[in-house]
């Protein structure tokens, strides 16, 4: 369900799968990239159900994601669908007592927790390497014209408020990390604005003071308007440092001991489409194998509570409470 350019993402890395047929619901003209891929399409989602998928992508449009996914939820349809998982909470219970009530399989696509970088900070976390952890500092910054050159970033869902674009929403893998990493999140404040350089309708950048349950203190700075791509994370405890460039797939580690610092992790020429692989490998064998997903709605609903609570700080000016 939908086809931009994740949406082909997911087709390529679909059509690895000797014994996967793929459809593909679109009311685009059917092209050389769904021809080679020996593409079925079809117009509409109703006639798309009626050929009883196994599962199903949602890469349409945020703002359309719940009600594409009620609809395929009543079919009795597993389906993976892309971050955020909406702009709002409209129809968030309706979905999620329908997954419940069908028993389905479920995977938000924040592919940053397939990441070996993200991997290995959990286990690093885990092992208490660096003790009891305090503080952690992540960066999301990038150019929004530079995402897809070929298209005018005005036009993209990303740039479109009405369509659930916005720096929050749309830069929300490092809120769901942040999640999977260290837990509940209690209260959230932000400053969230446009610079008016790229004349978007919606917030082109965020930086937000996150309180977790675990006394942890969090700081997440995100923005569309940095003309270098930089996304990393800083997490500070008691015993050490942890120090992640996800752009340079590398995490060295600081002893305060030694004062000196090591490299975890480096992989370079690493391609990133192994991290969509990975997820969507993952995704398949929960259907199969009928298990629950590492990322399931249910985990959706609550990193989004997280980004609206921030997005709502902003406009009220205070901190604000995570439901």
């Amino acid at each position: 369900m939908g086809y931009g350019s994740i949406g082909k993402r997911h087709i390529q890395n679909l059509s690895n799968y000797s014994d996967i047929e793929i459809i593909v619901c679109t009311k685009r003209k059917q092209d050389i990239f769904l021809k080679k891929n020996k593409c079925k399409v079809i117009k509409s989602l109703k006639k798309s159900i009626s050929e009883n998928p196994d599962f199903a992508i949602i890469s349409n449009v945020t703002s359309l994601h719940i009600e594409t996914a009620i609809e395929l939820a009543n079919a009795g349809i597993h389906f993976l669908i892309e971050k955020p998982l909406s702009h709002n909470q409209n129809g968030v219970k309706k979905l999620l007592n329908v997954i419940k009530t069908k028993k389905l399989i479920t995977l938000i696509g924040c592919h940053l927790r397939f990441h070996p970088c993200i991997i290995k900070i959990k286990e690093i976390i885990e092992k208490k390497k660096i003790g009891k952890v305090l503080a952690v500092q992540a960066q999301n910054s990038s150019y929004l014209p530079d995402w897809h050159p070929y298209e005018n970033y005005k036009e993209s869902y990303a740039a479109k408020k009405e369509l659930g674009g916005g720096v929050v929403l749309t830069s929300i893998h490092e809120l769901d990390y942040l999640y999977w990493l260290f837990g509940k999140i209690n209260d959230v404040f932000s400053i969230s604005d446009k610079s008016g350089d790229l004349e978007l309708s919606c917030d082109d950048m965020s930086s937000s003071l996150l309180k977790f349950k675990a006394g942890i203190v969090g700081e997440v700075h995100l923005d569309f308007f940095q003309k270098t791509i930089i996304r990393q994370c800083n997490i500070i405890g008691t015993k050490g440092i942890i120090s992640c460039n996800i752009n340079l797939n590398r995490i060295k580690l600081y002893n305060p001991i030694t004062k000196k610092w090591s490299v975890q992790l480096e992989l370079k020429n690493y391609d990133i489409n192994e991290v969509y692989k990975r997820e969507l490998d993952h995704f398949i064998k929960c259907v199969k194998n009928n298990k629950k997903s590492i990322n399931d709605v249910g985990e959706g609903i609550n990193v989004l509570k997280i980004a609206l609570s921030i997005i709502k700080s902003s406009k009220i000016k205070k901190m604000v409470h995570v439901k």
